[in-house]
Formats: structure tokens, C-alpha cells, sequence
């Protein structure tokens, strides 16, 4: 079967006005600028008074907008969330048993590595594409891993109800695609990872990574049982390393992306902080859903409705037509959808995880306009109209 052919059905004429829907990098805020970055730290040492302060501000401005609890540690890691996370894994596991949660990618890379660090056990719990787990298979005498929000899948947990408030373990979690776009209860984990790249819509390369009081006591009292590089090292000597947190990265970090990440918190600040930011993303994901819902073509991957991500919005192709396709054809089908998409110039980036099902990942953060969403449902009608119209009619062989 063709899939590649081009249609001639009538274009909208409602546009989005930025066309960019990555989920990572994702848009920057509305009033972006470059030329407004603050960079007087530029070519100097981040090692310097000025320099430091500034990273140390950064710091200080992210917890105070996430709400994090007064006693928390925050720290600029190298390695955007994948660093932060493995960092956080590497250093702390080991002591206890692990039950990790995979429903997509990234959970699955982490209960990959998990499987080599000799753990005293490891309990993997794992669902397809669109589910969630068993949640309340968590134990409270084991460690605990999992993402907050399944970012190649759309699937997030509804609440945290099932960490238990009298836990021995750890809990960690890896929140990149659900900081600062979804309410998370701190009193229920004690490592919390995300990058700036994701709802900020900062630049790539560094991660955060959040430590409750608990967390500090098991890197103090239980080193690693394994040898660790510099760029993992969260202690020296059994203590704490106190620059990690107060501005004094590990490596070298990128003082542009640091003043991009201020402008970010400038206007998150001046939007009106988290709530504003939360109300945004919950916005995006209304206008979403509320095509998907009188759209007969698509529908969300997350098949519970209390699951579904309002960042990472997860669709798959439910038409008859499409789903006698096979598995390349599908995979063909979107590309040449998203193409059509990608040369007028209405949407960038929109193409489901390469592990996902065929369908669209499209990202509803925060810096992401609604008005903007509801312009490209049109788009999306607009293409599969196409591809059926020119493609799925076709008896042409692929």
C-alpha cells in the first residue's frame, strides 16, 4: 500500500501560531527571547562569586516554585533527568530490595540498570503501552522506582495514594514530564529527578535532583556498595557534598542555559507561580480531550481517563481502516501524516515514542498555548482526511 502519496483535500485556515509540540526539547514560554537573557556570567568561571550565585539562585527559585518542603536538598546534576536519576540509583540502591514500575521507555531503562547493580532483590512490575502496573504491589520495606509521568506513553499515575506514609524504603521518583505541570505530594517520596528542557521549556543537558531529609541519612549512613565515578559521587567521606546543592555543580555547566533557565522562572513567577503553571497544562489537555472525545478516528493511548497525561498527550489511531494495516504500513502512515503536518508548517515533532504504538505524542506543558492545541485537532483532521482520501483508498502496493 502507498503511503506516501500527497492530497489535495482543502486546507484549514485556522493555524497554530507556533508549530512547535516536542516533547523534549519542548517550547520555550511565550515571550521568548534571546536577546532578553541575562548573560553577564557568560565566559567567566562558574566557579566565581557572581557566577555561583547565579546557579545558586536558580536553585533556590525552582525549589521555592515547585513548593519543595523547607528541608529538601536541590542540586544541579550533570546529564539532564537520565543523569540525575541514575546518579540518584547508583549512589542510594542497595540496601534493600527494589520494586520497580515500568509502562513505558524510560521505566524500562531504569529497570534495566536496576538489574545491575546486585541488588538483594528485584521485583519488576510492568504493564504495556496505555496501562499502568499493579500500584499497590509496592512494598514498604523495599526501595521504590518509578516515573511520575510515562512521557513516551501518556500514561501517569492518578495520585500517590499507594506509597505507604510508614515506609522503610526510598521512594524514587523520576517526575522530567510531570515537575511543575502536575501536583505531587512530596510527603510521599524522597528523590524526585526532572530536567529543564521539559515544562520549563529550558535548555537540554542538566538535571535537578530533589533529596527529602531521608534520602540524605541513607547517603550518609549507607554507602554505595559499589564503586562510583566522580560524576555520581553525592558524598565525601560519608558527608554530604554541600556544593552539589549550593551552586557548585560537579562539571562544568553551561552559564547561557543557566540564564535561559531564569528567564523561565521569571515567567513562571510572574504568570503567578504553580498553580498558574498547573492550570495551563490542565488547559492544553481539556482542549485535547475534548476533540478526542467527539473525534471517531483517534483516540488517547492511556485507556484509563484518571491516567492520562496532560504533558505528554499519547494518541493512537483507532479507525478500522487504519488498524487493517499492518504494523510497518501504521508506522509508514504516521510519518507520512506528520510530514504533511511538518510542510505546512502547523506542527513539528509530533510523532509518537519509536517504541510506542503508531500514533501522535503531542506536549501540552504549560508554555504550550491551548489555543494553539485546538488549531492543530483541525490539522490532525485535516491530515488523516488526507491519508484516507489518497492512501487508505489506494489498492497500490506498498
Amino acid at each position: 500500500m502507498n503511503v506516501t502519496a500527497s492530497g489535495a483535500n482543502a486546507r484549514p485556515l485556522v493555524r497554530p501560531i507556533d508549530p512547535r509540540f516536542s516533547s523534549g526539547p519542548c517550547r520555550k514560554h511565550p515571550g521568548w527571547s534571546i536577546a532578553a537573557l541575562n548573560t553577564e556570567h557568560l565566559g567567566r568561571s562558574h566557579r566565581a562569586a557572581n557566577p555561583k550565585s547565579h546557579l545558586k539562585s536558580a536553585i533556590d527559585r525552582s525549589a521555592a516554585l515547585l513548593g519543595l518542603p523547607s528541608d529538601w536538598r536541590l542540586g544541579i546534576v550533570p546529564a539532564s533527568d537520565t543523569g540525575a536519576f541514575e546518579m540518584a540509583m547508583w549512589s542510594m540502591l542497595g540496601p534493600k530490595a527494589v520494586d520497580a514500575y515500568v509502562w513505558e521507555s524510560f521505566s524500562s531503562d531504569w529497570a534495566k540498570d536496576l538489574g545491575k547493580l546486585e541488588l538483594p532483590g528485584l521485583n519488576i512490575h510492568e504493564a504495556d503501552y496505555g496501562k499502568l502496573p499493579n500500584l499497590d504491589t509496592a512494598s514498604p520495606h523495599n526501595d521504590t522506582v518509578f516515573v511520575y509521568n510515562g512521557t513516551t506513553s501518556g500514561v501517569r499515575v492518578p495520585n500517590l495514594d499507594w506509597i505507604s506514609d510508614d515506609r522503610e524504603g526510598l521512594v524514587m521518583c523520576d517526575a522530567t514530564s510531570a515537575a511543575y505541570a502536575m501536583a505531587i505530594d512530596y510527603r510521599k517520596v524522597d528523590v524526585l529527578t526532572w530536567s529543564w528542557q521539559k515544562a520549563l521549556g529550558g535548555e537540554a543537558a542538566h538535571g535537578m535532583l530533589a533529596l527529602s531529609p531521608r534520602a540524605v541519612q541513607r547517603l550518609e549512613n549507607t554507602p554505595a556498595p559499589r564503586a562510583l565515578p566522580k560524576i555520581f559521587s553525592l558524598t565525601k567521606k560519608q558527608e554530604l557534598i554541600e556544593g552539589i546543592f549550593t551552586g557548585a555543580t560537579i562539571n562544568t555547566p553551561s552559564m547561557l542555559a543557566v540564564a535561559d533557565l531564569h528567564s523561565a522562572l521569571d515567567w513562571a513567577e510572574q504568570l503567578g507561580g504553580l498553580t498558574s503553571l498547573h492550570d495551563r497544562s490542565n488547559a492544553n489537555f481539556t482542549a485535547m480531550d475534548t476533540w478526542v472525545s467527539n473525534t471517531d478516528w483517534v483516540n488517547w493511548l492511556a485507556e484509563n481517563e484518571n491516567t492520562r497525561s496532560s504533558t505528554s498527550m499519547c494518541l493512537t489511531i483507532t479507525d478500522n481502516a487504519f488498524q487493517s494495516l499492518n504494523l510497518e504500513e501504521q508506522q509508514r502512515g504516521v510519518k507520512t501524516m506528520i510530514g504533511w503536518l511538518a510542510d505546512e508548517g502547523v506542527a513539528f515533532d509530533i510523532a509518537n515514542y519509536r517504541s510506542a504504538p503508531p500514533g501522535f505524542r503531542v506536549w501540552g506543558g504549560a508554555t504550550v498555548e491551548a489555543s494553539d492545541i485546538e488549531a492543530l485537532t483541525v490539522w490532525l483532521d485535516w491530515a488523516y482526511d488526507q491519508f484516507k482520501s489518497t492512501v487508505l483508498s489506494s489498492e497500490v502496493p506498498a
